[in-house]
């Protein structure tokens, strides 16, 4: 048994300090981003936030919706081959989708099958696990690396810099950081295992950055003022879920509540998710995320539109022109309050 006393921090206990700025306005502000890869010879261009890979978020309409804004999704990994096949083979820009698996021997099959029938038309892959610490996980990265050299594979998730250092090793372009920081994960209250998620990014993105990798936040993101905290806390990539939930590109069941119509987010460790997908939670594990019901929020067009804003406006604020020269401009203060809610949350 070891104790840690260093302090570890979350998007909620520290702010931006502002600095002098001569930018104008939010408009001179680009939020895009350029990434070369440690491994895949494929060069990004987009602003790199990106929908979860949850099965009412990483949908295809989610993906199609965000395309215009130059965001991306991590597609459900639930799609049948065919389904899969059809929409990588018409999609334009490859970096609007992550096509999503596990390491199970079915997920395995399922990819290379559709790389046969859709050759080349893959070109970003997530490859999601819930615990990132295992050898089989970085054998498995190994594996699909040897197998597709040029693929940007993202891998997690992880906490720390030892690991994000080996899954990059290993064939890992991007690896998501983020054990337990989501609004329906319930990891931490189950198995007591987790990391501060904005000093997990900060350690993880030094690690990355000193190979040459890249790193994805991903949960623990509320507001867009959080968002920023990710970027300038060295994220390369962020991945937002709650955030992106009941929009009507979401999938999940819609009910009618106090005349309000709601719609369904569940975390992908839920009991409702294994019902879905395994019949069940299986004897020898328990259920790690919950089920909410969300008001209904519209187009995700209007949440996209305050997302790219906020991020706009950060930047304004520390005199960043562009997201790139975020983190190196971000000076974080620790608080004791984010916001006065005398007149109640907004």
């Amino acid at each position: 048994m070891h104790i840690d006393n260093t302090l570890r921090l979350d998007f909620k206990d520290v702010l931006i300090r502002p600095k002098r700025s001569t930018l104008i306005s939010r408009s001179e502000v680009d939020i895009t981003r350029d990434f070369k890869f440690l491994h895949a010879p494929v060069a990004y261009h987009g602003i790199p936030v990106i929908a979860a890979n949850m099965d009412t978020t990483g949908t295809f309409e989610m993906a199609k919706a965000l395309d215009p804004f130059m965001l991306s999704a991590a597609l459900d990994k639930h799609y049948s081959e065919d389904e899969l096949v059809k929409f990588f083979t018409e999609l334009e820009r490859k970096a609007t989708a992550f096509y999503t698996l596990g390491i199970g021997d079915d997920d395995w099959e399922k990819f290379q099958s559709v790389n046969r029938k859709a050759p080349g038309a893959v070109q970003y892959v997530c490859i999601d696990v819930a615990n990132g610490y295992t050898e089989r996980f970085v054998n498995f990265i190994k594996k699909v690396r040897d197998t597709y050299p040029d693929l940007v594979i993202m891998a997690g998730n992880v906490v720390t810099g030892d690991m994000t250092e080996e899954l990059l090793l290993s064939g890992a372009d991007i690896v998501k950081i983020g054990i337990g920081p989501g609004s329906v994960c319930l990891t931490r209250k189950m198995t007591g295992v987790g990391y501060p998620q904005l000093s997990a990014v900060i350690e993880c993105a030094d690690a990355a950055h000193g190979l040459g990798g890249r790193i994805c936040a991903d949960g623990g993101c509320t507001t867009p003022g959080d968002i920023a905290k990710a970027f300038g806390g060295g994220a390369d990539f962020v991945m937002l879920g709650g955030m992106f939930a009941a929009h009507d590109e979401c999938a999940g069941k819609t009910i009618t509540k106090d005349g309000k119509t709601m719609k369904q987010f569940y975390g992908m460790s839920s009991e409702q998710a294994m019902e879905k997908w395994s019949g069940g939670v299986a004897k020898y594990r328990a259920s790690e995320g919950k089920e909410v019901f969300l008001p209904s929020r519209g187009p995700v067009a209007g949440t996209v539109q305050e997302i790219l804003g906020g991020l706009r406006s950060a930047c304004t604020y520390v005199g960043a022109r562009r997201l790139k020269e975020l983190t190196l401009r971000t000076t974080f203060v620790r608080v004791t309050q984010q916001l006065n809610e005398v007149f109640g949350k907004s």
